[in-house]
C-alpha cells in the first residue's frame, strides 16, 4: 500500500481547517445574536415589571407577601 500524497494531505487539511473556521464563525454569530436577544428581552421584562408596579400604585393596590395584592391604606377601595 502506498503512502498518501503529501500535497493531497495538505489540501485536505486546509479544507478541514476552512470548514471548521466557517462553523466557528457561524456559531459565534448565532451566539452573539442569542445573547443580544436575551439582553433585549431582559430589558423589556424590566420595563414591563416597572409599568405593572406603576399601574398597581395608580390603582391603589400594593403587592403583599406571597404575591397577593391588597388595597393600600387610604385607597378608594372599601371606602363606602
Amino acid at each position: 500500500m502506498s503512502e498518501p500524497d503529501p500535497k493531497s494531505v495538505q489540501d485536505m487539511t486546509a479544507v478541514v481547517q476552512t470548514l471548521l473556521q466557517q462553523m466557528q464563525d457561524k456559531f459565534q454569530t448565532m451566539s452573539d445574536q442569542i445573547i443580544g436577544r436575551i439582553d433585549e428581552m431582559s430589558t423589556r421584562i424590566d420595563d414591563l415589571e416597572k409599568n405593572i408596579a406603576d399601574l398597581m400604585t395608580q390603582a391603589g393596590v400594593e403587592e403583599g407577601e406571597g404575591g397577593e395584592t391588597k388595597p393600600t391604606e387610604g385607597s378608594a377601595q372599601g371606602a363606602d
